[in-house]
């Protein structure tokens, strides 16, 4: 059995490590790893590939930036000869971003069957467009791997057949508890003089944060604000530092401190120290809660709210008030010992394997395609 593996943005890379380390293990099985370099700046792309052990790329389509149409279009014409060339048995995208859905799409045509891990999340709110691309995918893929219950019960009132659905758990979690220990040695607390104290790690760069003056205004004000608690460290998105800079606004300064964007090991580093993270990013949903950490996530919605019910996460709005409020009740929640996160089912570090086992079980009928 041939799989192709498609990533083409930093939460991809997280994903895909533990499914291709577990199908190494796999006599017979071939395994191919095809970046659509959707992310082609190296310093969110590169350094994740090394921090993570991946292997160099079998095929690199390095589509650059673009519109959503533009990306998704360029992403599709380019990986069409690639699965001519491979001819794999699966195509296997993760996550919710422009190459998972364009590659999905690009295999539904070929007859090729499709595998989507991370299936079944939804937000309910379609002003963002990776919920678009979770639902199409989700209709396109043969076999649906969620990373928790609820993802299960999205598909199937959607009218996903049960038999093309399987719980195997958060694969994004593997990462996080292989490497744990080894981001620790980072040092990074140490390098920035937060060691022993209390400290907020921060990363901020949906459009929807990021895009709007007013609402980076808001943001900007709430970790000055945030400074005069503890010392901020922020994460800057390179669009988000753009946007700074358009528009116009001061940037935070004095005990927030503006760091360029971070290695996965660094970040884990970081965050696993942290007092409180706020947050606009789905991956730190996830790792807060397995790490403990406490965490404001600045959307109206979340497509994980197994973080919010037996997590350690909670949305804020992205005002300077709300995230203020929010943050002295975290904080007294954590002072009075009633801060007391929990874990969810299938985030212990097994997932990979699941993804890889059902692969090799799923005995699906032969799809109707499109001619």
């Amino acid at each position: 059995m041939k799989l192709v593996h498609v990533v083409g943005a930093r939460p991809n890379f997280m994903k895909v490590a533990p499914v291709l380390r577990a199908g190494q293990a796999v006599p017979g099985l071939s395994q191919v790893l095809v970046h659509t370099g959707q992310h082609y700046d190296p310093s969110m792309s590169d350094s994740f590939f090394q921090d993570l052990g991946l292997p160099a790329p079998d095929e690199n389509l390095g589509v650059g930036s673009g519109t959503h149409a533009e990306q998704t279009a360029r992403i599709m014409l380019a990986f069409e000869p690639v699965l001519d060339r491979h001819q794999p048995d699966w195509v296997v995208v993760y996550g919710d971003v422009n190459s998972t859905v364009a590659c999905a799409l690009v295999a539904v045509k070929k007859g090729i069957r499709i595998a989507h891990v991370e299936a079944g999340l939804r937000s309910r709110d379609r002003a963002m467009p990776e919920e678009i691309n979770r639902i199409l995918t989700d209709q396109l893929a043969d076999l649906l791997l969620t990373p928790s219950r609820d993802g299960n019960e999205n598909l199937a009132a959607e009218g996903i057949p049960a038999d093309r659905i399987r719980l195997v758990g958060n694969v994004m979690v593997d990462t996080l508890l292989r490497l744990r220990e080894v981001a620790a040695k980072r040092g990074m607390p140490e390098q920035l003089g937060v060691k022993g104290r209390d400290y907020a790690f921060v990363t901020l760069h949906r459009p929807s944060n990021v895009d709007d003056r007013d609402t980076l205004a808001e943001l900007l004000s709430a970790l000055d604000d945030l400074g005069t608690r503890m010392p901020v460290l922020f994460a800057v998105h390179p669009r988000t530092r753009r946007r700074i800079s358009e528009f116009g606004l001061q940037a935070p300064n004095g005990p927030v401190r503006l760091l360029d964007p971070l290695g996965y090991l660094e970040t884990v580093n970081l965050v696993d120290g942290a007092a409180l993270v706020l947050t606009d990013s789905g991956g730190l949903q996830e790792e807060t809660t397995v790490l403990g950490v406490p965490c404001l996530t600045a959307r109206p919605s979340t497509e994980r709210p197994v973080t919010i019910t037996e997590g350690t996460n909670r949305l804020v709005a992205s005002r300077r008030d709300a995230i203020g409020a929010a943050v002295t009740d975290l904080l007294a929640r954590r002072a009075g010992g009633s801060f007391r996160p929990g874990k969810p089912e299938g985030w212990d570090g097994l997932a990979g394997e699941r993804v890889i086992a059902a692969l090799l079980d799923a005995a699906l009928p032969s799809p109707q395609r499109l001619s």
